[in-house]
């Protein structure tokens, strides 16, 4: 009664063979488990580790920093011309105002006119010497104003053509720069209208 027949081992053969199976099969999912944890971890790594070797050394990283610092100073600045702009515009306003110089000028000549012009004179010569010469005083130092801002303008603005080539010229220096030879233009042509006697001319006696 003990013995077991052999068609009772036969049948508990196939259920052994399959729990070895379902061990297998399990350390099998365990090792893909791994393998994929690794290569979770590997693609996490910091990108500085990875390229690690492509980095540049401190040796290097020194030299190439003393070469920026060097070609940073080699080329202009911007500082003397955009101080040119400046100027060329604020002389070029000065020409169209007229400006302190220009009024004590007229003053000037007002004076010396008044004084050497005798009081029998005719009408016609006391306006010519007492305003005449001081409108034209004034027209004179307008136009002096005018042709140096337009001058100074047009040096600022040629000026990156010449020296050691370096960073192009800044957009605000140019728009200054232009606008004081816009300004130097048109107080030189209104100058010599005034000088003329084209524009604003003196009354005449009669």
């Amino acid at each position: 009664m003990g013995t077991k027949t052999v068609d009772e081992a036969a049948n508990e053969a196939p259920e052994v063979k399959s729990d070895a199976e379902t061990v297998d099969v399990t350390k099998t999912d365990v090792t893909k488990t791994d393998e994929e944890v690794t290569a979770t971890e590997g693609e996490n790594q910091p990108a500085d580790e990875v390229e690690h070797d492509d980095d540049l050394t401190e040796e290097e990283y020194a030299a190439e920093l003393a070469k920026l610092q060097h070609d940073q100073e080699e080329g202009p600045t911007g500082v003397g011309q955009g101080a040119a702009a400046v100027v060329s515009a604020a002389l070029g306003f000065i020409s169209l105002s007229g400006g302190w110089i220009g009024s004590v000028a007229a003053a000037r000549e007002t004076l010396v006119g008044q004084l050497h012009t005798a009081s029998t004179a005719s009408v016609s010569t006391q306006i010519k010497e007492v305003y005449g010469d001081a409108w034209h005083t004034t027209a004179l130092w307008a136009g002096i104003f005018a042709l140096v801002g337009a001058l100074v303008g047009v040096a600022a603005l040629i000026r990156p053509a010449f020296g050691t080539p370096g960073k192009p010229q800044a957009t605000w220096i140019k728009s200054v720069a232009w606008a004081g030879v816009a300004l130097g233009v048109v107080g030189l042509l209104l100058a010599v209208l005034k000088y003329t006697d084209l524009l604003l001319s003196l009354p005449s006696a009669t």
